[in-house]
């Protein structure tokens, strides 16, 4: 069986830190200095790393990284913050990252820029966004990419056994790298069955709960089945929904959506509910 392993994003940069500011910045020349500690409580999240890096185009800089499993709404105010406090902290040119790990609700839109007006004065913030879903699995294993090992699954053409069976393979191939079977395992879990996963790690999924990333991931599971359940509901009493309406449930918590299906077995129609839905 695995061991329980620190999966954090900090421990994810570090196992080759130099082809990650390579990848992260597309740039060869870019060598990674030092993974800086979180020195300012503000930006002291296991989801946001700073790294020291340099080129002899532009010296010495800085590349904040921050891994969200989804995108959210907030994001774009969060990389304006971050990146502003850590040149402020460091006096260094800061480039922002933001690597999305799972595809938001189809309600959120993906922006790479902070902007605001407000009594004509104007604040942007740009920031580079990648989504792990539209990377190439290939690439990982062609450059290496070794922190983006646990995340083949849900790359792009990752989602096979065998290609899972291959991270798996270079994972328990380095003893540096083995201890992130159970983050592969996790992400092999959304294009897998459950029965094949453990067929292909020969162990089960407890260990994942060390993830500091387990809470949100829990969370999201439990939102998930809220809405699954609401919307099974709603077929039986009503039929056929709109797709219209299972996009407006995307968004909502697990208390939003306790309450609508209150609301749900309460009305005599989907109108009603609909009118519910839109209060």
């Amino acid at each position: 069986m695995a061991k329980a392993a620190d999966i954090s994003s900090k421990k994810l940069i570090s196992l080759a830190p130099d082809a990650w500011v390579q990848w992260v910045t597309q740039r060869p020349e870019v060598v990674a200095k030092e993974i800086l500690g979180s020195e300012f409580q503000w930006i002291s999240r296991e989801t946001d790393v700073l790294v020291k890096a340099y080129s002899t185009t532009h010296g010495d800089f800085l590349i904040l990284n921050e891994l969200q499993l989804r995108y959210r709404a907030q994001m774009p105010l969060r990389m304006r913050a971050c990146a502003a406090l850590a040149q402020e902290r460091y006096r260094l040119p800061t480039y922002p990252v933001l690597v999305n790990i799972l595809p938001p609700p189809s309600t959120l839109t993906i922006v790479s820029s902070y902007e605001q007006e407000f009594l004509g004065l104007r604040a942007i913030q740009d920031y580079r966004v990648i989504n792990l879903w539209e990377i190439d699995a290939e690439i990982v294993f062609q450059k290496p990419l070794p922190s983006l090992l646990p995340f083949v699954p849900i790359l792009r053409g990752g989602g096979e056994a065998s290609v899972v069976q291959r991270a798996l393979q270079v994972l328990r191939a380095d003893a540096q790298l083995n201890q992130l079977e159970s983050l592969l395992a996790f992400f092999a879990s959304f294009v897998l069955d459950t029965p094949l996963i453990q067929q292909i790690m020969r162990w089960d999924m407890a260990v994942f709960r060390e993830s500091p990333w387990y809470e949100e991931i829990e969370q999201r599971g439990i939102q998930q089945g809220a809405r699954q359940q609401l919307i099974r509901v709603l077929q039986q009493r009503f039929g056929e929904i709109p797709h219209e309406v299972e996009v407006r449930l995307e968004g909502k918590n697990v208390e939003q959506l306790e309450i609508l299906m209150d609301g749900a077995i309460a009305v005599s129609s989907l109108e009603e509910f609909v009118s519910i839905l839109s209060k």
